[in-house]
């Protein structure tokens, strides 16, 4: 359904995105992940229309959005990080004025809002001030005023930013609800709302995409360590592990009595049976065997690592 082909944006001598390119397919939900400065944003409001690439074509459905930029963004709704809303008007209002400036009235209006406000859960803080709901009820708020025009392609940019624990649960919920009919690109910091909402991940540094595919994928195709930790007590445990196969790097430390030892195993090779080999032969007591689980922080850590983490535009 859309189709990034080499695009790229500068802001006078900064490059901030260098020809990217990715397709997503309908009906899918896409996390945007990358750092702070990393290109996620202006790639954002380049597929909303809002800015024009300097270099490469961006497609929905094989048209170039550039060929009819009004048609283009009639398909997008779009919640910025920012998610201006007026504080001085009743959340009804502010529907009805967002209604208008996508060329609503009338009876075709009052469906949109209708829908918005059922699919946003917003009934309960229809007629109440902006100014006096929860940042939650805010975020909401801007999700229905992208929708209520019943677009096909959903970009939201950080919605969960702000919010508590209760509040992002609730809009993780939302938003899986929300891709049930309708492609969702997503772009957030908080790695659990990836793994509960998205089917597939694009990971953006310095402007350019870093990874594309779903966790899974991502994380089989990981090139890093499996990292181990072993607590035992009896003799030599730090040396006798440390000249296991397939060990690549190792650390170890006292602990009452017992050592402590950290192992990395290169090739994601699996060390546990023998260390319960040499545990059993050598009469050690094992306090402890533990094998991390590779993490999408680590992962999106190794991918990003050389992005500086910057504020401003991103």
């Amino acid at each position: 359904m859309i189709s990034v082909e080499g695009v790229t944006k500068r802001y006078g001598p900064i490059v901030a995105v260098d020809r990217a390119t990715f397709r997503v397919d309908r009906g899918e939900v896409v996390g945007f992940l990358g750092p702070n400065g990393a290109g996620k944003t202006t790639t954002m409001r380049m597929l909303t229309g809002t800015l024009q690439p300097d270099e490469g074509r961006i497609r929905f459905d094989g048209a170039p959005i550039g060929d009819n930029l009004t048609a283009a963004k009639s398909r997008v709704g779009y919640l910025p990080e920012s998610n201006p809303l007026y504080d001085d008007m009743l959340v009804c209002e502010f529907l009805e004025y967002v209604a208008r400036l996508r060329g609503l009235d009338g009876a075709e209006a009052r469906r949109g809002i209708g829908r918005a406000v059922e699919e946003t859960g917003l009934a309960e803080v229809f007629f109440r001030p902006v100014s006096e709901i929860s940042k939650g009820f805010r975020q909401r708020t801007g999700m229905a005023g992208a929708i209520l025009h019943e677009p096909e392609i959903l970009v939201l940019d950080e919605p969960t930013e702000g919010l508590d624990p209760n509040q992002r649960v609730e809009i993780r919920k939302l938003v899986n609800s929300l891709g049930a009919d309708r492609t969702v690109i997503l772009s957030t910091h908080v790695m659990q709302e990836v793994e509960a909402t998205c089917d597939r991940l694009l990971v953006i540094s310095k402007g350019a995409i870093a990874a594309d595919g779903t966790v899974a994928e991502l994380m089989d195709a990981r090139h890093g360590v499996a990292r181990y930790t072993v607590e035992a007590e009896g003799r030599d445990v730090a040396e006798t592990l440390s000249a296991l196969p397939g060990v690549a790097d190792h650390g170890w430390e006292p602990v009452n009595g017992r050592v402590r030892v950290s192992l990395e195993a290169a090739d994601d090779h699996e060390l546990r049976p023998d260390i319960f080999r040499l545990a059993t032969e050598r009469g050690w007591v094992l306090w402890e065997l533990r094998r991390e689980r590779a993490s999408l922080e680590q992962l999106f850590h190794e991918l990003t690592m050389d992005q500086p983490e910057e504020g401003g535009e991103s």
